[in-house]
């Protein structure tokens, strides 16, 4: 079984990251890919309809679908695969996927095992969360198709994407790779020791935050290689961001999920965490992915209803992002 090691934690330590392999199996994925050719279905049907697709493409296998159904169509089509509602334009049907499936690796034991050796026995699952499907840099010349969901991810430090009030949360992002992820087709680069630095401003652009390049000591990149199945660990002020996709088909996928301690504040408290692991009242520990998804369909109609709250902290005017 994958652990982690007293080195491994030495180097989280000192480092400010980890690489944990073989942290989730094949069959953990499995139930993913069919849920989500489900979901490419249903848009493909949808865009057949509109007349901005030929082909539902459901011969392909999953990742060469996609990469099918972006190019012909020139739709970003990530927000129905992703685990959190947007930051922006939310609606009472803007889609998300909030399956069992999701909920059962977001509690799965081994990457919560981890995460207690890192931040403690009270684990509460952050609700900022995401999937990530990288498409080669070729899907991306269409004209309306650049999403960070996608493309080049600038640095940045994920303490960015939370409000003020969480800065003294010790948030732990766990980066879990679905598919292999390379140099290729777009793994992580970290920069080592960054963690212990302060958070650095961020500017607001496409496509997506980032630090301005003047303030990131960009030569000491470090690439992360990743076998599906492992995961990186890593606190919230460690600057990273990812390499492009430049081959010919391949989609890279991931999973981002972040932990915190019971107590803090999340950093983003109109989506819905819940408590994952607890020494102290493990009778208030959520097991029931229903009433998981439940938490965020609420979310929904809530901010639809209210108006989407402020998420960013970030001046674009800022004279740091001239």
């Amino acid at each position: 079984m994958p652990t982690l090691t007293a080195s491994l934690n030495d180097q989280f330590v000192e480092e400010g990251y980890v690489v944990v392999p073989g942290i989730l199996e094949d069959a953990d994925f499995e139930p993913l890919y069919s849920e989500w050719n489900q979901i490419l279905d249903g848009i493909a049907d949808e865009l057949i309809a509109s007349g901005e697709l030929k082909h539902a493409y459901r011969e392909l296998p999953f990742r060469e679908r996609l990469v099918a159904v972006f190019e012909e169509s020139g739709r970003n089509v990530m927000q129905p695969f992703d685990i959190s509602l947007p930051q922006k334009e939310i609606t009472s049907t803007t889609p998300f996927h909030v399956s069992a499936t999701i909920f059962r690796i977001l509690t799965h034991p081994r990457l919560l095992d981890v995460a207690q050796r890192l931040i403690g026995p009270e684990i509460v699952s952050n609700p900022i969360q995401h999937v990530r499907m990288k498409l080669p840099r070729r899907a991306l010349s269409v004209e309306g198709t650049k999403s960070y969901q996608a493309a080049q991810v600038p640095w940045h430090q994920d303490q960015s994407v939370v409000l003020p009030e969480a800065d003294e949360s010790q948030i732990l992002s766990c980066w879990l790779a679905i598919t292999d992820a390379t140099e290729e087709n777009g793994c992580l680069q970290v920069i080592p020791g960054s963690h212990r630095g302060d958070l650095l401003d961020h500017c607001p652009g496409e496509p997506q935050l980032g630090i301005p390049d003047k303030l990131v000591p960009s030569h000491l990149g470090r690439p992360i290689p990743m076998e599906k199945g492992s995961a990186l660990f890593f606190p919230q002020k460690l600057i990273h961001g990812s390499l492009d996709n430049t081959t010919e088909g391949d989609v890279r996928i991931s999973l981002d999920l972040r932990y915190h301690r019971n107590g803090v504040e999340s950093g983003r408290p109109m989506f819905p965490s819940f408590l994952a692991r607890s020494a102290e009242t493990p009778g208030r520990v959520l097991a029931d992915p229903a009433v998981w998804a439940q938490m965020w369909y609420d979310a929904r109609a809530r901010l639809a209803e209210d108006g989407t709250p402020k998420f960013n902290r970030w001046d674009p005017d800022s004279p740091i992002c001239a």
